[in-house]
């Protein structure tokens, strides 16, 4: 065997796994439609409007934002694990880093990407 012969075994296995834990639920699944249970389901209230409907783009900007900023923030925790080992220059670094993430923050702030409309 090659090198990558564990590792292709392993792709294989994953693959077969995900399909058949994919597609064999919906061949065993017992089926009886009913409208009520076809309708969205709001809390207990009433839908108002059809669930089908689009969402604003300005819907999946904060969504896009919120990722960027929460993973952007997320490295701060790696960074301050190791801060003594990385020195003046891991600290010069990371002010360069908050820097360029303040930056983008007041772009969209100022662009008024953070209001909901």
């Amino acid at each position: 065997m090659t090198p990558y012969g564990p590792v292709a075994i392993y792709l294989v296995v994953a693959l077969l796994a995900a399909a058949l834990f994919c597609f064999v639920p919906g061949l065993l699944a017992r089926r009886k439609p009913n409208p009520a249970k076809e309708e969205a389901y709001e809390c207990g209230v009433e839908p108002t409007s059809d669930v089908s409907g689009r969402l604003p783009v300005h819907f999946y900007l904060i969504a896009m934002l919120f990722v960027v900023f929460d993973v952007e923030a997320a490295s701060f925790f790696p960074w301050a694990v190791q801060m003594r080992a990385l020195g003046l220059y891991g600290l010069l670094e990371m002010v360069a880093f908050v820097v360029v993430l303040a930056i983008g923050y007041v772009y969209i702030w100022r662009r008024g990407g953070l209001e909901w409309r």
